[in-house]
């Protein structure tokens, strides 16, 4: 198959795969897998490997795989399979029939293993964690052999097969590859193959107690699946000569394992540990809080796919660690919303704002623009009355210099509407409190334009007040005030931005009175907004998936 030709950017990996199928490596063939834990949830550096994995593939004319590594039954979970399926989908991207998982091969992986014993290279420790531990090594000191290291092959046979008998407690035995105690790969120091657990797994039940180490399943399951490029992080380069040890001494398919920097973005924390620690201790609301990180959370913040995939587009892929600005990530769903996302008019935090020369019941149907960035988006109408609402922060009582919005005796422009201006500020008697703006309107100006010329400097926003509908609006935040959280006391958690919610009881146009979840806006000089789970029949709720201000994009003008 000659090389694709595309406006796809070069990299290092590509390259490999173009040089392959120009030398008719493996007949040519392209064949990638996506191998996820079911231990969590995604996040969005699974999105720039499954990105990877399935585009080479789609690229190339090639096939890739889902596979689940599902070798711990102690941490993996079906609904976190489902999860991970379901985020797959979400981006673009699709596994067709092959679907699998590692424990689909769990008998032929115990034959393997059996295979490597009968050649000498394998054997039943009775050490523990602690003393293997002690016997490995350091990177400056070699290991010391187990003193069960040079057990008879009949012996071993023996032990592996009661091993998966249940006949031993959990942490007695385990099987070890026999290689080389004193390798200066601290991985080759005769790693741990199977060891022993007694727990229930989510697809076999209780059929097995011994269950294989990640490093034994995976290049296993990558050979029988024949995969011609199995692509991983970069922390698992120092164990790529195990992975082709267990290939060449088992004399399978040698699928090729290549690694490549992991995403790091600042202000975030991609382990899935950690994101498991602040679930589980309430830091956040689940898995798809939108605060977190993972594809869940990102999708019901508002992210969509297009701005995901362009996002992992745009970072590149690289041999050597960075970390990614996460203003790059916010500039991605900026760019793909101003195109496609709806304008409308939210008010947020809503002072009443009386005219008192409109006629009283009148009510005027206005045309606002759904999409300047589309013109096929067309105009819609919004209801315009005596009483509205404005933002809080759009009036000053006494503004400071170069104030352009709305204060006693100036003028403004609301969007679509008319020139106001402020006459009177009504406050409560007891707190000061402003509760009340009382403005005339020019009805010369209907559009927004005066005829006479004269111009003013402020355009604000407004919703009616008789037709504007509640809503629950939540403004979300980063999670974390470091820029690298956990940095500066080894904690992440201290880190955790106090802030990084707010919930207000926002007014919106009526026109999002049914709006749908998932559906994505533009609040009009706010920022972007996506309609959450949580809404009810009464009441919608939105959530803020980024603000305006494109920071990212002022880096790339200046640069």
């Amino acid at each position: 198959m000659p090389a694709p030709e595309t406006n796809t950017p070069s990299n290092f990996i590509r390259n490999i795969v173009i040089e392959d199928v120009k030398n008719k490596k493996n007949d040519g063939r392209v064949h990638t897998r996506f191998p996820p834990e079911p231990n969590g949830y995604l996040h969005i550096g699974h999105a720039k490997a499954i990105c990877l994995d399935f585009g080479l593939a789609e690229e190339f004319g090639g096939l890739c795989n889902l596979r689940f590594d599902d070798t711990n039954p102690i941490k993996e979970e079906e609904h976190y399979v489902e999860s991970i399926k379901k985020d797959i989908r979400w981006l673009g991207f699709d596994w067709q029939n092959r679907l699998y998982f590692a424990s689909d091969y769990f008998e032929q992986l115990y034959e393997f293993a059996v295979k490597l014993i009968k050649k000498g290279k394998a054997y039943v420790d009775d050490l523990n964690a602690d003393q293997i531990r002690e016997y490995r090594g350091t990177l400056t000191e070699p290991g010391k052999e187990s003193p069960y290291r040079n057990r008879s092959i009949e012996e071993n046979l023996d032990l592996f097969a009661r091993m998966r008998a249940g006949e031993f407690a959990d942490g007695t035995h385990v099987l070890r590859a026999k290689i080389d105690m004193a390798s200066p790969n601290l991985n080759m120091r005769d790693p741990v193959m199977y060891r022993i657990r007694h727990a229930h797994h989510h697809r076999t039940g209780d059929d097995w107690c011994i269950y294989p180490m990640y490093d034994f399943a995976h290049g296993q399951s990558d050979s029988i699946e024949g995969i011609t490029h199995s692509l991983c992080t970069i922390e698992y380069e120092a164990h790529r000569p195990l992975y082709e040890w267990y290939i060449n001494e088992l004399e399978i398919f040698p699928s090729r394992q290549i690694e490549f920097a992991p995403l790091n973005l600042n202000y975030t924390v991609l382990s899935k540990r950690r994101l498991l620690e602040l679930v589980k201790q309430g830091h956040v609301n689940g898995w798809d809080d939108p605060r977190m990180p993972t594809l869940a959370g990102m999708r019901r913040r508002g992210y969509t796919p297009a701005s995901i995939r362009n996002f992992c587009d745009m970072i590149g892929m690289a041999k050597n660690e960075s970390t990614v600005d996460l203003a790059m990530l916010e500039h991605s769903i900026r760019d793909d919303l101003n195109k496609h996302a709806l304008r409308v008019m939210g008010v947020l935090k809503p002072l009443k704002v009386v005219i008192t020369n409109y006629p009283e019941g009148q009510v005027e149907m206005l045309d606002a623009i759904n999409n300047p960035e589309d013109p096929d988006a067309g105009t819609r109408q919004v209801p315009f009355a005596r009483e509205l609402y404005i933002d809080q922060d759009d009036f000053r009582e006494d503004p400071p210099k170069k104030y352009f919005r709305l204060f006693p005796g100036n003028e403004v422009r609301l969007r679509y509407a008319y020139f106001i201006k402020c006459d009177e500020v009504i406050k409560d008697e007891k707190t000061g409190e402003i509760t009340e703006i009382r403005c005339t309107y020019d009805p010369e100006t209907k559009g927004g334009y005066a005829p006479d010329g004269r111009r003013v400097k402020g355009t604000i926003h407004w919703v009616s007040a008789q037709h504007g509908v509640p809503a629950e609006v939540r403004l979300y935040d980063h999670l974390y005030t470091a820029e690298y959280p956990g940095q500066a006391t080894g904690d992440f958690l201290d880190d955790l931005n106090p802030d990084s919610l707010e919930v207000v009881q926002a007014v919106v146009e009526p026109s999002l009175k049914d709006a749908s979840v998932g559906q994505r806006y533009q609040f009009e000089r706010t920022g972007y907004f996506c309609v959450d789970d949580d809404t009810t029949a009464d009441k919608p709720v939105f959530n803020r998936t980024v603000t305006l201000r494109d920071t990212w994009a002022k880096i790339q003008k200046k640069q």
